[in-house]
């Protein structure tokens, strides 16, 4: 399959130009123009203008990009068309409330099942929470590519190093600890107590 070679940048602008797209096709929209989206994602025209034909090309003058061909465009781009399984470890409130998101699908990503030192053979949303010692079994057997973690601060490198053990190459970070990798190794830090501190100094700052 070729592979289309965008920015990091674009990347993390894809997901909500395709929400954003998704809406308007259901509104039988035939066409729409970077004016129209950058207006609506209040973006610069210029920057979606760049990230749109870096996808799929440039659109037609005076009628803009044809909506169903730019959704499937970008679904490809993201992995729509070839779902990436994924696991998670860490079935707290956090964890379990990311296993029954539905949404990652619609981004390429499927997560397989949830993974917990405590856990017994259970399910949430109907995705399975498995024992840890099933843990290297499943990734060989699911082809798993992806690892969320969700695990306290103490345990969250073990589990990394766990992971990457087992042919996992992309990890989605949600512990406090920033880990460390070995190179190839592709890692997403996400940090809420940070984004939420960040959020409320705004605030402050706002009044």
């Amino acid at each position: 399959m070729e592979k289309i070679a965008v920015s990091k940048a674009t990347l993390g602008r894809l997901p909500h130009y395709l929400q954003h797209l998704r809406t308007v096709f259901k509104n039988n929209d035939e066409y729409i123009s970077a004016t129209s989206i950058a207006k609506s994602l209040a973006l610069g025209e210029v920057q979606v203008r760049k990230d749109l034909n870096s996808v799929s090309g440039a659109g037609k003058p005076k009628i803009g990009y044809e909506v169903e061909e730019l959704i499937k465009s970008i679904e490809k781009v993201l992995g729509y068309d070839n779902l990436t399984n994924a696991v998670l470890v860490g079935a707290g409130q956090l964890g379990k409330a990311l296993l029954n998101y539905e949404g990652f699908e619609e981004f390429g990503v499927r997560i397989m099942a949830g993974f917990d030192i405590e856990a017994k053979k259970q399910t949430s949303n109907q995705k399975q929470i498995l024992p840890m010692e099933e843990f290297s079994k499943f990734c060989k057997e699911n082809n798993i590519k992806i690892g969320i973690i969700s695990v306290n601060k103490e345990s969250s490198q073990q589990i990394c190093d766990l992971m990457i053990e087992n042919g996992i190459s992309a990890i989605w970070n949600f512990s406090p600890l920033r880990l460390n990798v070995p190179e190839g190794i592709l890692l997403q830090q996400e940090n809420l107590a940070l984004s939420l501190a960040h959020l409320n100094n705004q605030l402050v700052n706002q009044n």
